[in-house]
């Protein structure tokens, strides 16, 4: 099925609509142990070493803001859904987090960055936004910056329902029942170094593995 512009934006709000009526619920169907959670965490985060100004995509509930908010001298941290942001503003009382709801496409900083990181974000965005996206992180980051982003491999495609003729866009179910049709576009991180090249950014990745948790994390940055 190929995503025109219209049919982008109605997946997109239902994307936004889904992650706000998740945001209650998202730590325990996405993590399980929420302290088991965060010190895996604090793990990729520090292996990451994220420093100085940090803008974070796709906050959630603040799980990884409250481990970037130890290595980053300031983070701003946004996300779609003000129902996520309220519950990470009670979770990170750290002075040097501020926290926003906003939709990147749409959102105008003030500045640009030393790092911009997102986790579990890159798989949602559509393909056809995927270069305006790399455009737009390139617009946001600072001379020298970096892009870290952590996301799941391609391996976990079959754990998602995908709708017939949508490659990809998935069909999730909340606890209440309730079905809200979503993008995923897992990640291969072959294609993605080529592809980021091919738009201007260096990128290498890794594989993040432990028990249940199989991650691909990588670091991007424009090419001189």
């Amino acid at each position: 099925m190929e995503l025109t512009d219209e049919l982008t934006e109605e997946l997109l709000s239902s994307q936004a609509d889904y992650y706000r009526r998740r945001a209650s619920e998202y730590d325990v169907t996405c993590y399980g142990d929420v302290a088991a959670a965060r010190t895996r965490i604090a793990g990729i985060v520090a292996q990451m070493q994220p420093a100085g100004t940090v803008l974070e995509i796709a906050c959630g509930t603040g799980l990884w803001t409250e481990a970037l908010a130890r290595t980053a001298r300031m983070v701003t941290a946004i996300d779609v859904a003000p129902e996520a942001v309220a519950i990470a503003r009670d979770r990170v009382r750290a002075g040097n987090v501020r926290f926003e709801v906003a939709d990147v496409f749409s959102w105008r900083a003030a500045g640009r960055f030393d790092v911009i990181f997102f986790c579990a974000w890159l798989s949602h965005v559509p393909g056809s936004r995927f270069e305006k996206f790399w455009q737009l992180l390139g617009g946001l980051i600072a001379e020298g910056g970096r892009v870290l982003f952590v996301d799941e491999p391609a391996e976990l495609r079959d754990k998602e329902t995908y709708l017939p003729d949508g490659e990809e866009i998935a069909e999730r179910q909340l606890l209440d029942g309730s079905r809200y049709r979503i993008v995923k576009n897992f990640i291969v991180p072959e294609q993605l170094e080529r592809r980021l090249r091919g738009l201007g950014w260096e990128c290498r990745t890794w594989r993040y593995d432990d028990s249940d948790w199989v991650l691909v994390c990588g670091e991007a940055h424009p090419l001189a």
